[in-house]
């Protein structure tokens, strides 16, 4: 077998130089890779794909397709008490994080109170209504336009932090803490 291959291609070899045999080979696979490319209509669909046959018990279960279904109006979203938007609040009004604090949910107490301050904040200009802020960024601002409010605004945020986003187990003495700090924002004011 191999003294057959190994004359078969000394002959071609004699017939056609090995450079160009080789070029032709490289255009050959690049005409090949640009028919299929820019010609897709000639190229099958689906592959034939070898199926393995399985014993009847050890069969694996089809997956049943999901019919798509035809896009119809989305659901109004339903907007409880805990995500009103706290722009609906009245600004001088704690009745929103009180009730809060009573239902014994102090996380979202403390943010309600920091909402409000900030709220407050942006109604005595002294930090422009810019959406998307942080509470932290804000409170520099603040601090730098009004120094009176620098320490309680940066203790009240870091409260906040420690809360909301550091996830730690918020109590009583928490919102107590937090309203006293944002009392002390609105008496500087």
């Amino acid at each position: 077998m191999t003294r057959a291959w190994d004359e078969f291609v000394a002959a071609v070899f004699d017939v056609i130089p090995p450079g160009l045999l080789t070029l032709l080979l490289i255009a050959g696979a690049a005409l090949v890779a640009a028919l299929w490319y820019w010609f897709p209509a000639w190229v099958p669909r689906r592959l034939p794909r070898w199926r393995l046959r399985w014993p009847r018990w050890r069969r694996p279960k089809r997956r049943e397709r999901v019919k798509k279904a035809t896009p119809a109006a989305a659901p109004e979203p339903v907007i409880t008490a805990a995500e009103e938007e706290p722009a609906l609040v009245p600004v001088g009004d704690l009745s929103l994080a009180d009730r809060l604090a009573a239902e014994g949910r102090y996380a979202e107490a403390i943010r309600q109170r920091l909402r409000e301050t900030l709220r407050e904040l942006v109604a005595a200009r002294l930090v422009p209504p810019q959406p998307g802020w942080t509470a932290a960024e804000l409170a520099a601002i603040a601090a730098g336009q009004h120094p009176a409010v620098a320490w309680p605004l940066s203790d009240a945020t870091e409260l906040f932090s420690e809360i909301w986003y550091g996830q730690r187990p918020a109590a009583h003495a928490h919102d107590e803490r937090m309203r006293a700090l944002t009392d002390q924002v609105r008496a500087a004011l």
